[in-house]
C-alpha cells in the first residue's frame, strides 16, 4: 500500500518525496498512457517515463521530463533534415489508414519523426528503441514496463494502465489532435471543444493495474481529464475506485490551477476549473488534500497543507498529507 496514480507530473512530484512516508516496496504506480505516441516508429510513454526516471533517480527535475543532462545529437540531426524538407513545421500525422496498421498499441497516435516534435534525448531514445523491440518480441506493455523498471533498479511495481491502446485525442473547431500534438506541438494554444479517449470502449485495465486498486489508492495534483481521464474510461476502472479508499491531492487551490491546461480542458468537459470541480469529476474519492489557501468546503474529509511542491521536503510534507487523508477516509 498505496497505489498511485500517475498521470504527468503531478503524481510523479509526489513521489519524489514518498519514500519516507510509505515503504518503496510496497508502493504500486499505475500509469496513463493515453499520452503515448508513436514517433518515428518508436512508443514513447510519457507518463511511465516520467516516473522510471524520476524512481530511478534521474528524472530531469527542471522540466519534469526526460533524462538529466541527456545529449540530444540525434534529435538535433532529424530538425536538420526537417529543416531541409518543403513541409509544415507543426506535428505530422502518418495517414489515417496507417493509424490502424502496425502494432496494435500505437493506433490512432502514429507520427511522422520529421519534424520531431517532442525533445527527446538520446538516452531517452534508447529507451525507447528498448520498449518497441519488446513490444515486437510480442510482450506486453505491462511485461515491458517492469522490464525496464528492472533494468532501472526499481523498488515499486511501475505498471501502465492498460495493454490496449487508448489515444486522448482533443477535438478543436479546426478539427481533433492528439494531446501531445495539442499540448507539446501547438503550446496548448488550441480552443478545446471536447476531449475524447479513443479506443477506451473497447480497452481493458491490465490485469495488474486492477488488482493494485485492491489497496488505497492516491492521486496526486495530476491533470483530472488527461492525466486521469484516460483510466477512468475504461471498463471497470472507476467502479474498483468506488470500492477502495481514494484520496486525491487537488492541482488547484480555489479556481487557480497550479500548472498545465487542466482549466481549460475541465471547461470542455462540464466541469469547473476548481478543486470544486475536481471533487465533482472524483465522486469516488473519499477524502482530499487541500492546500492551506483553498478555503473550498467539501463533502468529504480533506487535509490541508502548502501543496505548492518545488522542492523534496515539500514532496515528503504532501505524501505525510496523503496519508494522513488516507486514515481518516
Amino acid at each position: 500500500m498505496p497505489t498511485f496514480l500517475a498521470g504527468g507530473t503531478g503524481t510523479p512530484k509526489v513521489l519524489w518525496g514518498a519514500d519516507p512516508v510509505f515503504e518503496p516496496t510496497s508502493v504500486t504506480v499505475v500509469g496513463n498512457t493515453g499520452d503515448d505516441v508513436e514517433l518515428g516508429g518508436l512508443l514513447v510513454c510519457p507518463d511511465l517515463d516520467t516516473v522510471l526516471y524520476e524512481r530511478s533517480d534521474e528524472l530531469d527535475r527542471e522540466t519534469w521530463w526526460g533524462r538529466a543532462g541527456d545529449p540530444s545529437v540525434t534529435h538535433d540531426a532529424i530538425q536538420d533534415v526537417g529543416d531541409g524538407l518543403d513541409r509544415d513545421a507543426g506535428p505530422r500525422y502518418l495517414p489515417e489508414q496507417a493509424q490502424t496498421a502496425g502494432r496494435d498499441i500505437a493506433r490512432w497516435r502514429r507520427f511522422s519523426a520529421v519534424p520531431e516534435f517532442m525533445h527527446i534525448g538520446d538516452q531517452d531514445r534508447a529507451v525507447h528503441v528498448a520498449r518497441t523491440s519488446l513490444l515486437d518480441e510480442g510482450k506486453s506493455l505491462t511485461q515491458t514496463t517492469r522490464d525496464l523498471a528492472d533494468s532501472f533498479g526499481l523498488t515499486v511495481d511501475l505498471i501502465p494502465m492498460s495493454d490496449d491502446p487508448v489515444a486522448s485525442i482533443i477535438h478543436t473547431p479546426d478539427g481533433e489532435m492528439h494531446f501531445q500534438a495539442f499540448w507539446v506541438g501547438y503550446g496548448g494554444e488550441p480552443e478545446v471543444s471536447g476531449v475524447e479517449f479513443r479506443g477506451s470502449e473497447s480497452a481493458a485495465p491490465s490485469a495488474a493495474a486492477l488488482d493494485a486498486l485492491d489497496d488505497p489508492v492516491v492521486i496526486g495534483p495530476s491533470n483530472p481529464v488527461t492525466s486521469i481521464g484516460p483510466m477512468l474510461a475504461l471498463e471497470g476502472f472507476r467502479e474498483a475506485l468506488s470500492e477502495t479508499t481514494v484520496v486525491a491531492v487537488s492541482p488547484f487551490v480555489e479556481d487557480t490551477v497550479f500548472s498545465g491546461p487542466a482549466a481549460e480542458l475541465m471547461q470542455a468537459e462540464g466541469y469547473e476549473a476548481s478543486t470544486a470541480g475536481v471533487a465533482a469529476a472524483y465522486d469516488f474519492a473519499d477524502a482530499f488534500v487541500l492546500d492551506s489557501a483553498d478555503g473550498t468546503e467539501l463533502d468529504r474529509p480533506v487535509v490541508r497543507t502548502d501543496t505548492a511542491i518545488e522542492t523534496q521536503a515539500d514532496a515528503t510534507r504532501v505524501a505525510e498529507a496523503t496519508k494522513r487523508a488516507i486514515e481518516v477516509a
